[in-house]
């Protein structure tokens, strides 16, 4: 989008963009019982098949000594419409504290598509050993929830006076939300940590969607139960009482609600019990996790900016061998990488209109080094139609220049991140920048590009490098902060993860939009984590 327009209210986003979110809650029966002086430990592990292979995606906790576990962590699902989206739930018995899943007892697996349990909401089915055979009695129930509302409820929560449950200490006391399922049966949605040695707890605040607590009904009976926690996994029951999320809200920081935690078995023997303890509700809060569709229907444009290498590493254009050579049939690795990424952000700007800039390169008349210029030769207005225009632009620009060097970088991210500095002064949620860099080399300036990225994390804005060719990659896997966080050369650190880079060379054989997905993979999180970090909703969304 051209960096002079205001943004214009984005249109209706395609379905194909649509992703909604599934929450997956799982509970085990008669599992097979694994351990010799105890029961089954079992925790459920989700994989889903990617290019024929299962990848893991999450685990659920542990459950103690429980062969009936109804497990507190919930997966959750980007749900695809449009994909075969397939799942398999595996249970492990824990034996140790290693992640490596061959260190545990195995106690069967199922598997099926997403769209199978989404359309039954409830599935209930056998587990199946490696062999394909039954795991004895083992069963699987696997709910499904969409998690259309995007509000979450956070507690702060605490308890006084608890009753001991300890012999010879005071009680280690834990909390369980619950809320009714469509059986008829409490369903648990939520466990606190342990607080041990005390009947004064106070419990970290903690933070769950609401549609998981109470289906989104303020008024909804949800119950709330205290235990003692025991390492042999009988917990003993301190006491429980149920209310609603309409009643929670009444605490304020000022003034915390009391609800009193109440033994049945106890209030039945005794007559003058009046309570196991009081269960203090210090702050509820519910406020909206905007998702990144949210910002994109709100109306944020993604304002695409591409920069391409004219260094003299890439060969004469008018040979063959070189990387910026036009094939017969009119593409070569910087169009390929241009069309995969630009053919599905454009659908995010309301005018299509993309600066396009090289770097690397002399240009006439005086052909003086230039590390930014627009590839139109016009610098007053660098925008070009679409990514056909940009196409274009580049297909003519390349008899005028001459490929020269150093590779670097710093100059155009720079320029990308003015805009995007200007852009955080309207405070709201309208406008991001993402920078596509296609290089086919070594980055000269890498301690001005660190900085300059560096700079760039706090900012609306992600780097997405694309390398083209067989060199070494090496610098630009360094500036993609996946496995530990950016540095500049003054051990300033990244606020934030903003580059993601895919070397050309791995998709050279393989459809167009798996470079584009993994090109834009990392992008939709950016967005959102960069909008919340400044608490910045998106610009037409409702109050909680």
């Amino acid at each position: 989008m051209a960096y002079t327009v205001p943004p214009a209210p984005a249109g209706p986003v395609g379905s194909q963009y649509c992703v909604c979110k599934v929450e997956l809650s799982i509970c085990g029966q008669n599992l097979l019982d694994r351990d010799v002086t105890s029961k089954s430990d079992p925790f459920c592990v989700l994989f889903m098949e990617v290019n024929g292979k299962w990848v893991e995606l999450d685990r659920t906790e542990t459950a103690v000594n429980n062969l009936n576990p109804a497990f507190a962590k919930k997966f959750i699902i980007d749900y695809h419409f449009e994909e075969v989206q397939k799942l398999k739930f595996a249970l492990f018995d824990q034996d140790k504290s290693s992640t490596q899943l061959y260190e545990h007892d195995f106690l069967g697996e199922f598997s099926c598509t997403l769209g199978t349990i989404v359309s039954s909401k409830k599935i209930t089915r056998t587990l199946l050993l490696g062999n394909g055979k039954p795991a004895g009695k083992g069963m699987i129930t696997i709910a499904a929830q969409e998690l259309s509302d995007n509000r979450v409820i956070t507690l702060s929560m605490a308890g006084r006076k608890l009753d001991k449950k300890d012999l010879f200490g005071k009680s280690d006391p834990f909390l369980e939300f619950y809320k009714p399922g469509d059986d008829g049966k409490w369903m648990l949605v939520h466990r606190t940590e342990v607080i041990k040695y005390t009947l004064d707890p106070v419990w970290k605040p903690f933070t769950v969607p609401l549609v998981s607590l109470c289906d989104g009904d303020m008024e909804k009976m949800i119950k709330v139960v205290c235990y003692d926690y025991d390492s042999d996994g009988g917990h003993d029951f301190i006491g429980e009482f149920q209310t609603s999320v309409a009643r929670l809200c009444e605490a304020q920081d000022a003034s915390p609600l009391e609800l009193e935690c109440i033994n049945p078995k106890k209030q039945k023997k005794k007559k003058n019990y009046k309570n196991s303890g009081i269960i203090i509700v210090k702050s509820c809060k519910i406020t909206r996790d905007f998702s990144f569709l949210d910002y994109i229907l709100g109306g944020c444009q993604l304002m695409f900016t591409v920069g391409i290498d004219f260094t003299a590493s890439n060969g004469n254009p008018q040979e063959p061998s070189s990387l910026h050579y036009i094939n017969p049939l009119g593409t070569n690795e910087y169009l390929s990488a241009i069309w995969a990424v630009g053919q599905i952000i454009q659908d995010y700007d309301s005018d299509k209109m993309f600066p396009a800039l090289g770097f690397g390169a002399q240009l006439p008349p005086d052909w003086k080094v230039s590390h930014e210029f627009a590839i139109n030769f016009n610098p007053r207005n660098p925008f070009c139609s679409g990514v056909e225009g940009i196409v274009q632009a580049y297909s003519a620009c390349l008899p005028h220049i001459r490929f020269y060097g150093p590779t670097n970088f710093s100059p155009i991210i720079n320029h990308v991140a003015r805009f995007a500095a200007q852009a955080t002064q309207q405070e709201t949620a309208s406008q991001y920048f993402i920078l596509l860099i296609i290089t086919d080399g070594v980055i000269s300036d890498m301690d001005e590009t660190r900085h300059a990225v560096v700079q760039a994390s706090k900012l609306p804005m992600s780097i997405i490098i694309v390398g083209v060719g067989n060199a070494d990659f090496a610098a630009m896997e360094f500036l993609d902060g996946d496995s530990r966080v950016l540095h500049s050369h003054t051990g300033e650190e990244a606020v934030r993860d903003i580059v993601q880079f895919v070397p050309f060379r791995n998709f050279r054989n393989v459809p167009k939009e798996t470079l584009a997905k993994a090109v834009l993979a990392e992008l939709p999180q950016q967005v959102v984590q960069y909008f919340k970090h400044q608490n910045l909703p998106p610009i037409n969304s409702e109050p909680a």
